[in-house]
């Protein structure tokens, strides 16, 4: 007997699981509020230079010839803000150190407190560039943890970081310290909250689809995406209300605090602790499940699962976990290396396309809302379809449909009138197209990567892809400073150009829709892979073990049935 055969019988979608999942929904919400603070209380405003008493003949704006002479690396706009010329000597352009910053939407930011503007740019960049190694330090850590002590442990650890990071942010730019110290202590605490939001994200994401049967894994890798978006909302109504960004980064770090109790209310997976061999505490829980979905235990059946989970993990002549359960066979390692590159793009195309949405309109706030509500759109467009076309079909749509309409942008911008209204109108419906295929791929890959994974190493593989991710998200970032440089619109088909190699390959994984999740290493090499350039005519051939890929669920009962497991 398998896994989900047994919980059939208790209600994999009961009173106890909702409850729970409900639970796990609301942390879900608190990693986008953490993650996308920085937009605000790093928020570049409007600003400029004001006249220097120490040396008033720099103090004349540089024409755009000078800038294109003397600062050609630099955009027109730029180099007028920050640098000043003499109209009285030949001295060259100095930099400005004095600078008026607008209110119109923020009372104060970082970037004004530490005047990140300039030729100190860097210094914010650099805070981003650590807070995504942190997400690749705590994607892979975290993982690895979940895996070895458990889903529940790490998620209680992981919410303890999170506030002591959330207020270490709030409290450590002080100027008695000086800059160097608080610029210090700051990036450690975005970096601790980085490594812990991952914890949150992907614990809380696998716990989700544990705690629920086949079916139910479609409703709640979509609906948990639904509050991640909300946690979006939460934070820009704080920000909208409270514009200072201490006040802003205080307010979040006492938001955090009640999810510190969660720990004692959210529930273990009891898939977990079976692939374990934890089999009296996985009992325990799964009485009550059933007592609290008003089920009877089967104490017959569920001796026969846990006799078939001690045949299976006799089967071969070790029992890889973690990390090593990638490397035990070579369908693991295909697909691993696959869906790290699946990650990777998509968050060098989520984040790249993110970050530009400031750019839809001049209000950061309902520019900042847009987004969120076009990423609530897309998630409830994946939930319609996503069991109707499948997970593969579905996920390579979207990627492939992001990649050609990235490639309108450059007929639009050499045929239509530069800057006219027709062009703007046109450019900002791609921009919102993009946004919802970026966002609709993005929640699938998730859904996607965690039912191919096994359960003896899903937190871990899942870990390993979110850190390659990380390196995307990064490359995205970088790409809206370098390559628009060069050209405005060069990110974007950039992005394009990567969604429709990754969509090449994401041809190769098997089909996961309403499939039993995978338990062990073995079970994801009896599925195997699907190759299109070796279909067989009538395009069902499996290509690993020339099974009929229709029949995968049938060839894999038979196998386990000739193993003695069921």
């Amino acid at each position: 007997m398998q896994f989900d055969d047994f919980y059939a019988t208790i209600n994999p979608f009961g009173r106890y699981q909702k409850a729970k999942y409900f639970l796990i929904c609301l942390t879900y919400m608190f990693p986008p509020i953490m993650v996308y603070t920085w937009s605000f209380t790093a928020a570049t405003p409007s600003f400029e230079c004001l006249p220097s008493t120490d040396d008033m003949r720099h103090n004349s704006i540089p024409s755009e010839s000078q800038c294109r002479q003397y600062k050609s690396q630099l955009s027109v706009s730029e180099c007028q803000q920050c640098f000043r010329w003499s109209n009285t000597s030949d001295e060259p352009m100095r930099t400005c150190t004095n600078f008026a910053f607008s209110r119109t939407y923020y009372q104060s930011t970082l970037v004004e407190e530490w005047v990140m503007v300039c030729d100190r740019t860097s210094l914010k960049s650099f805070v981003q560039i650590v807070f995504f190694f942190g997400y690749m330090v705590g994607s892979l850590v975290f993982g690895i943890l979940s895996d070895k002590f458990g889903r529940r442990p790490i998620m209680g650890v992981s919410f303890v970081v999170i506030t002591l990071a959330a207020f270490m942010c709030a409290l450590a730019p002080n100027r008695k310290l000086g800059f160097e110290i608080s610029y210090a202590f700051f990036v450690l605490g975005r970096f601790l909250l980085a490594c812990a939001t991952r914890g949150v994200a992907l614990t809380g994401f696998v716990i989700g689809a544990e705690i629920v049967g086949p079916k139910q894994r479609l409703f709640t890798g979509i609906v948990i995406e639904y509050f991640f978006a909300g946690g979006e909302l939460i934070l820009l109504a704080l920000a909208y209300l409270i514009r200072t960004w201490r006040l802003l980064n205080i307010a979040l770090a006492i938001l955090s605090i009640p999810f510190l109790f969660f720990y004692l209310i959210l529930p273990e997976s009891p898939r977990w602790l079976l692939s374990k061999g934890h089999y009296d505490h996985a009992e325990r829980i799964l009485r009550r499940i059933a007592s609290q979905n008003k089920r009877h235990f089967d104490p017959d059946a569920y001796e026969r699962l846990v006799v078939g989970e001690r045949k299976r993990k006799l089967s071969g002549p070790h029992v890889a976990h973690g990390l090593w359960s990638i490397f035990r066979s070579k369908v693991m390692i295909i697909i691993g290396i696959n869906m790290s590159f699946q990650w990777f793009v998509q968050n060098l195309v989520f984040y790249g396309v993110s970050q530009n949405t400031g750019r839809w309109l001049s209000n950061p706030y309902v520019a900042f809302a847009a987004g969120a509500l076009v990423e609530i759109v897309a998630y409830f467009i994946v939930h319609l379809v996503l069991d109707r076309w499948g997970r593969k079909l579905t996920f390579c749509g979207f990627v492939f449909f992001f990649g050609i309409i990235a490639y309108l942008v450059v007929p639009i911008q050499m045929f239509m009138v530069k800057d006219g209204q027709a062009q703007v109108v046109v450019m900002f419906v791609i921009n919102v197209i993009l946004k919802f295929l970026a966002s609709g791929s993005y929640a699938i890959i998730y859904i996607y990567a965690n039912e191919l994974f096994p359960t003896q190493g899903r937190n871990t593989c899942m870990g390993v892809c979110s850190m390659v991710a990380r390196f995307g998200a990064i490359i995205g970032t970088l790409s809206n400073d370098l390559l628009a440089r060069a050209w405005i619109h060069f990110p974007i088909v950039f992005f394009g150009t990567t969604s429709l190699i990754a969509v090449a390959f994401a041809t190769i994984c098997p089909e996961t829709a309403n499939r039993p999740l995978p338990q062990t290493s073995e079970d994801v090499e009896l599925v195997g892979l699907t190759w299109p350039c070796r279909q067989s005519k009538s395009s069902t051939h499996n290509g690993i073990n020339g099974h009929a890929y229709g029949d995968e669920d049938a060839m894999l009962k038979e196998q386990l049935n000739k193993n003695g497991i069921i």
